[in-house]
């Protein structure tokens, strides 16, 4: 988008939301200068988006989940920032959804923007149908021909996830043009990478075809369940060291371990734009 070291961050923040600090601290590791912005100072417009490259929706309980996880925020933001929201994306720049944050993209209708169409809803985020909130991590394998800017050179990555309302589900027609499109970024696997074809716990919600997130056709907007900024560092991981004193460190298993995947997500994003 522009060719240049500044790259500035809009973190959404407020009303329940609560991964603020850390996305803005993977936003920051990743290149960007990330601000941490509420709610009410985007819908105000006393924040100009057009002071930012990338905008996050972060994850958390935004007004606590009451009426359906993200439903209130994206309606608030859809009916009194909508159409600076849309320019944003027109504009070339990029939004990113993280758990929450993309419950509010697909109650937006910014997820999966078929056509072009950021305002109609054709999918949805509802409960998990193993009927709890789920904490765990989970692999990932990524549709390498997808668009989507985020995970440019990623083929598979272990993430956490917390969430109770996460299972993806859409109409079938909605579903086989979002597969022909690569617009299903991501996709719950085994741990040995293959496919978790809805079963538990790889398939944490019964996502239907394990979708964990997608894009729009564009690329620049991306939103899934689990979330990357929680692996910013290999501590992150539950399993680092374990992988760092068992002697497996030259192994695969190490190469998840060792490697925070989840960052590479945001410096994809900080690279795209510099160029």
């Amino acid at each position: 988008m522009k060719n240049t070291s500044e790259i500035k961050a809009l973190v959404l923040t407020g009303y329940g939301l609560n991964c603020d600090v850390e996305t803005a601290h993977a936003c920051e590791l990743a290149g960007a200068r990330a601000v941490c912005v509420h709610i009410n100072d985007v819908i105000s417009g006393a924040v100009p988006l057009n002071d930012f490259h990338l905008m996050v929706f972060i994850g958390g309980f935004s007004w606590g989940d009451d009426h359906g996880a993200g439903v209130i925020q994206a309606v608030r933001m859809r009916k009194n920032a909508g159409a600076r929201i849309i320019d944003f994306i027109n504009n070339g720049r990029l939004i990113l959804g993280i758990c929450n944050g993309f419950q509010t993209l697909v109650n937006f209708g910014l997820l999966p923007g078929l056509d072009g169409d950021y305002t109609a809803r054709s999918v949805a985020l509802t409960y998990n149908d193993c009927g709890n909130f789920r904490n765990d991590w989970v692999r990932l394998s990524m549709d390498t021909q997808s668009p989507c800017v985020f995970t440019r050179g990623l083929e598979h990555m272990e993430l956490p996830v917390r969430h109770g309302e996460g299972k993806f589900i859409a109409d079938q027609a909605v579903i086989d043009r979002l597969v022909s499109q690569h617009q299903v970024v991501c996709r719950y696997a085994r741990p040995d990478g293959s496919p978790a074809k809805g079963s538990f716990p790889a398939n944490p919600n019964g996502s239907i075809d394990d979708i964990a997130g997608i894009c729009d056709a564009t690329g620049r907007v991306f939103g899934l369940m689990p979330h990357p900024e929680a692996y910013n560092h290999r501590s992150n991981h539950p399993d680092w060291s374990r992988a760092k004193h068992s002697g497996r460190c030259g192994s695969r298993q190490a190469e998840f371990v060792l490697s925070p995947t989840g960052l590479r997500i945001f410096e994809n994003a900080v690279q795209y734009l510099q160029t």
